[in-house]
Formats: structure tokens, sequence, C-alpha cells
């Protein structure tokens, strides 16, 4: 069986296929199949957004398709950057000017209060047009500066509940297990594998 990851992020992609490798179904990413559609991210929720890359892959290709839409949310900021956490410093911006505007935000915040969650939604949309979603959060806080130089995005400042170092500190190994990505893949791996 073949499931398409609708994403070009690479580094989405590295995480996923490594849970997935022993469940039997072959991967394949967006830019593997040609002429895929760009979708523009503007739903107002990570639901929204992973079913509107989940559609249009899906429509395209006719394959079992998998898309997720994910992002930090920080209490001190009201739940931002949420939904825009890729373009939270501006379109294009690089993951260092993502947490440095982050940062910035929370200099006076007292470690109390910089209590954060990374949130993924994954859609799984069948050949048959059946969707079918699932949640997977992580706990944490933002650090005050950033620290290693493992995995992605707003792994630098995020610290994960029963951890003292960061994402990027922890490697992927542990990441890979604990992260939100990870609990929502596990939920999918889980339907995944059933008979259908």
């Amino acid at each position: 069986m073949r499931l398409l990851l609708a994403t070009r992020n690479r580094n989405k992609v590295i995480e996923m296929q490594g849970a997935l490798e022993d469940t039997g179904w072959q991967v394949a990413m967006l830019s593997d199949v040609a002429g895929a559609p760009e979708v523009e991210e503007d739903g107002a929720t990570f639901e929204e957004n992973a079913l509107k890359k989940a559609r249009s892959a899906a429509r395209f290709s006719h394959l079992w398709t998998l898309a997720e839409d994910s992002g930090l949310e920080i209490d001190a900021l009201g739940g931002e950057p949420g939904v825009r956490s890729a373009r939270y410093a501006g379109e294009g911006a690089t993951d260092a000017e993502l947490i440095r505007k982050v940062l910035g935000q929370l200099v006076s915040v007292r470690d109390d209060r910089r209590t954060a969650r990374f949130r993924c939604l994954m859609c799984v949309i069948d050949p048959a047009g059946e969707e079918s979603c699932f949640e997977g959060r992580c706990e944490g806080r933002i650090a005050h500066r950033a620290a290693g130089s493992a995995g992605f995005g707003y792994d630098p400042i995020f610290i994960p509940d029963g951890c003292d170092r960061t994402f990027a500190e922890l490697g992927l190994d542990v990441k890979s297990k604990i992260s939100h990505r990870a609990r929502a893949l596990e939920q999918v791996i889980a339907f995944l594998c059933q008979p259908h």
C-alpha cells in the first residue's frame, strides 16, 4: 500500500518516515508527485489546514493521503503563534527569525508563565474519500534562550514536560517518541494497520 505524505517539508517527512517504516506502507512525499498543487494554509485551525492539504493531495493523486498541520501555542501570548507558527515572523522567515520573535515577546515573562504546547493534527483520506483526523499534543515550556542543533522550527526553545533540555538538545530519537507529531502518528499508524 502506498501512502502519500502531503508535505514538501523534508524534516517532517524524516520524522514520520521512521515511524511508518515497519507498517508495510510505502511512503511518498508531495514533491515525488509531478504537478501536485500547492495549497495555501489559510485555515483558522490546525484541522482546517490539515484537511485542506489532505483533500487537495488525495483528489490529485487518488492515493491514501496523510496531511498534518502543527504549531506552537504559548499561553502568555494568548495561544500564539498557533496556526501561524511557520509565518509568525513574516512570510519566508527563517527558524532563527521565528525564535527571535518569540523570545523577544517573552523577555519579561516569568518561568511559571512560559507554559506552551506543540499541537499536531493529522488527517488521513482513503481513495474513496473517507476522512479520519487524529490529534497529538506535547506540553512544555519556552526556554529563555535557544539551545541545541537537532530538529527544526521552535525545537531549540521548547522544553517538553519532564525534561530539562529542549527538543533540539534531546535529538530526534527522543523527540520521535514524545512529540506532538509522534503522538498523532501513533494513532494514525493504529488506524492504518486495521484491515481496510
